[in-house]
C-alpha cells in the first residue's frame, strides 16, 4: 500500500503591489520553507497545486528566490513567464555561477527583480537592472541628491512601504510597483469625511447591520449622491452583464437582492470619489478581509448568518481608518452582534483571532492549530479572498 504524504501545504505570505494610483497590478508570494531543497520542495506544492495563477488573474505573480538554484524544469514548467516575475536577492552577484543562472531566466522570458542594493563596483548586465528594494528604513542614500531608479530597466518594486509619506518617496523616485502598508496610515492632511457625510454613513451602516427594509436603504441612499453613483455604476457594470439599463434604487436592491445589496453596499462606502481622484486603497483591504474571514467560517461549518456576521466583521474593520475616528465610536453607533464587537474592538473570540491573522496576512503552524485551521483551508480562505478583492477592485 502506497504511503501517504502527511506534508501540510506550505505557509505562503501574500502581498498586493499597486501602482502610483492604488491599483493592484500584482501579488507578491512568499513561499515558506528552508532554503535549498525543502524551498523547491514548498514552490512546488503551490504552483503545482491548482488555482493560483487562475485566482490572481489578471495580476502578475512575484516570486522572492534567495537563489535561482531552485528552479528545477519540473518546477519552471509551472510557472508561465508571462504571468511569474522572479525577485532574485542581490547577494547571488557574488557567485558567478548563479548569475549565469539567473541571466538564463531571462534569456527564457522571465521578468527578474534583483531584491536588495547591489555593490556600486559591480557592473549589472541590463537584464539585472530591474530592482526590488526595501523600502521599510527608508530609500537608499544617493550621492548628489535623491535616489532615482532606472525607469528604463524597469518596472520596478518598492516593499514595506508603510507610509503616505514614503509611498510619496517612493513615487518620486520612480517606483512603477508598491507593496506596504501605506492604507493604513494615510497622510494627517487627508481630507477625512465630514460630519454630515460621516453621520449619514453610519446611520446607512446601522441599518444594514440590522437588516433594515429596502425603502428605509433607498431613502438614505438617495441623500448621498457620490454612495448612489457608485451603487448604480456596480449594477450596471460587466460584473452584471444586465440587457437593460438599471436606473433607480429599487431596481437595483430587486436585482441584488438583500443579502448581495449588504455586502456590496458595505464595500461600496470604500469606493467614494477621492479628493485627488485616484483609487482608495482600502477599498481592497476591505474586500480581503471580508472575504477571507467569510471563507474559513464556511470551511469550519459555519451558518450562512455567522459568514455574513464574517464578512461584515472583515469589511468594518478599516472604518476606523475610513472615518479617521476611534472604533470605539464606530461599534458604538452601530448596534453591532456581540461576535462582531468583540472582534473589532479587541480582536478576541474565534472571530477576533481570525481576523487578527487576516490583517497580518501570515500565520504560524501554532496559531493555526489553536484555531482548528489546517494549511490547506488557510491556502484555500487566502486564493478567495484575493480572487474576490481583485474582481471587487475592478468592478468598482
Amino acid at each position: 500500500m502506497a504511503a501517504f504524504d502527511t506534508t501540510p501545504f506550505p505557509l505562503v505570505e501574500m502581498h498586493a503591489a499597486a501602482n502610483a494610483q492604488n491599483e493592484w497590478l500584482a501579488l507578491i508570494v512568499r513561499v515558506g520553507g528552508a532554503p535549498g531543497a525543502a524551498h523547491a520542495a514548498a514552490l512546488q506544492q503551490v504552483f503545482g497545486a491548482p488555482g493560483l495563477l487562475t485566482a490572481i488573474a489578471p495580476l502578475d505573480c512575484i516570486v522572492p528566490l534567495a537563489s535561482p538554484a531552485v528552479l528545477t524544469p519540473s518546477l519552471l514548467a509551472l510557472t508561465p513567464p508571462n504571468r511569474v516575475i522572479f525577485a532574485v536577492s542581490a547577494a547571488v552577484l557574488a557567485d558567478q555561477a548563479l548569475v549565469k543562472q539567473t541571466l538564463a531566466l531571462h534569456e527564457q522570458g522571465y521578468r527578474v527583480l534583483l531584491d536588495g542594493p547591489a555593490d556600486d563596483s559591480v557592473k549589472l548586465a541590463p537584464a539585472l537592472r530591474a530592482v526590488a528594494l526595501d523600502c521599510g528604513a527608508g530609500l537608499p542614500v544617493a550621492r548628489g541628491g535623491r535616489y532615482q531608479v532606472l525607469s528604463l530597466f524597469g518596472p520596478h518594486l518598492a516593499y514595506r512601504v508603510d507610509s503616505a509619506a514614503r509611498f510619496a518617496d517612493c513615487v518620486e523616485a520612480g517606483f512603477e510597483w508598491l507593496a506596504g502598508d501605506w492604507p493604513l496610515h494615510p497622510s494627517p492632511q487627508a481630507k477625512a469625511h465630514d460630519g454630515t457625510s460621516r453621520k449619514r454613513l453610519l446611520a446607512l451602516l446601522g441599518l444594514l447591520a440590522r437588516d433594515a427594509e429596502s425603502r428605509e436603504l433607498e431613502q438614505l441612499l438617495k441623500q448621498d449622491p457620490a454612495l448612489s453613483y457608485h451603487l448604480l455604476k456596480l449594477v450596471n457594470s460587466a460584473a452584471f452583464a444586465l440587457s437593460t439599463q438599471i436606473t433607480s434604487f429599487g431596481q437595483a436592491i430587486n436585482l441584488l437582492g438583500r443579502r448581495q445589496l449588504q455586502r456590496w453596499l458595505q464595500l461600496l462606502l470604500y469606493a467614494r470619489q477621492q479628493p485627488d481622484g485616484m483609487a482608495n486603497p482600502l477599498l481592497p483591504l476591505a474586500a480581503l478581509r471580508a472575504a477571507q474571514l467569510e471563507c474559513l467560517c464556511k470551511l469550519q461549518g459555519g451558518e450562512r448568518e455567522q459568514q455574513d456576521v464574517a464578512f461584515m466583521t472583515g469589511v468594518f474593520s478599516l472604518l476606523d481608518v475610513l472615518f479617521g475616528m476611534p472604533m470605539e465610536d464606530i461599534v458604538g453607533a452601530l448596534g453591532l452582534a456581540p461576535a462582531a464587537a468583540e472582534a473589532l474592538l479587541l480582536r478576541e473570540g474565534r472571530l477576533g483571532e481570525q481576523l487578527r491573522l487576516v490583517e497580518q496576512g501570515v500565520a504560524a503552524p501554532a496559531q493555526l492549530a489553536a484555531l482548528g485551521i489546517d494549511h490547506a483551508q488557510w491556502w484555500q480562505s487566502q486564493l478567495h479572498a484575493y480572487h474576490w478583492a481583485i474582481q471587487v477592485g475592478r468592478n468598482l
